[in-house]
Formats: C-alpha cells, structure tokens, sequence
C-alpha cells in the first residue's frame, strides 16, 4: 500500500522559513515524479513545485520568485520543500503527490498518489 506522510508544518510568522519533508513508501520512490501542491481555504488546489524522477524540476509562481525549492533524496524516500520569506498568503494546506515516470507535472490529476497534508499557518 502506497503511503505519502507529510511533517513540517506549522504556526509560523511573516519572514520565517520552514522545510516540509514527505516520506513514501510501498513505491518504489526512484521512479516517481514527486510534486507539492497547496490549497488554501475557499481556493482549488495549487501547484507549488514537482520535481521529475531524474530531478529535472517544475517551479511554480513562489519557487520562480526563488522563495520556495523542491529537492529528493531517493536514499531516504523523501521529497522536501524548503519555504522562506513565508507570507499570509502562503497559509494553506500542503500536500505531496506522486506521478509514476512523470516530468514533474503542474497538474494535479495526473499524480497517482497523494499524502493527507501538512498545515503551514503563516501570521503577519
């Protein structure tokens, strides 16, 4: 059974950083597309940033803005990401997903497999 288990989270204030971790397992991780995406109250889904199963990488609006970064570590079956200069409007749920032989896509119905979340609460 494939399970994706987010950590990381939490209450944090404007301008702190945080790193969410995603750990897998029964998948082989080494083949898989790993994205985080985010959704915020009220709001869909949004992509954040995915990273391909040879870690060429996706970047969505913050990760271009080079406040968010996806990195792997297949060694340990666990995708990261790395947040600093957090805002407001960074509150949201965050979840990680994974895409069997994908590219690192921005479109959530083409993972596969997805964690519960994590909950980044970002006050001003």
């Amino acid at each position: 059974q494939v399970q994706l288990v987010e950590s990381g989270g939490g209450l944090v204030q404007t301008g702190d950083s945080l790193r969410l971790s995603c750990t897998a397992s029964g998948l082989t991780f080494s083949h898989y597309a790993m994205g985080w995406f985010r959704q915020a109250p009220g709001k869909e889904r949004e992509f954040v940033a995915a990273i391909s199963w040879i870690g060429g990488r996706t970047n969505g609006a913050d990760s271009r803005e080079g406040r968010f970064a996806i990195s792997r570590d297949n060694a340990k079956n666990t995708v990261y990401l790395q947040m600093h200069s957090l805002k407001p409007e960074d509150t949201a749920v965050y979840y990680c997903a994974a895409d069997i032989g994908g590219r690192g896509s921005s479109i959530p119905s083409e993972y596969e497999h997805w964690g519960q979340g994590t909950q980044v609460t970002v006050s001003s």
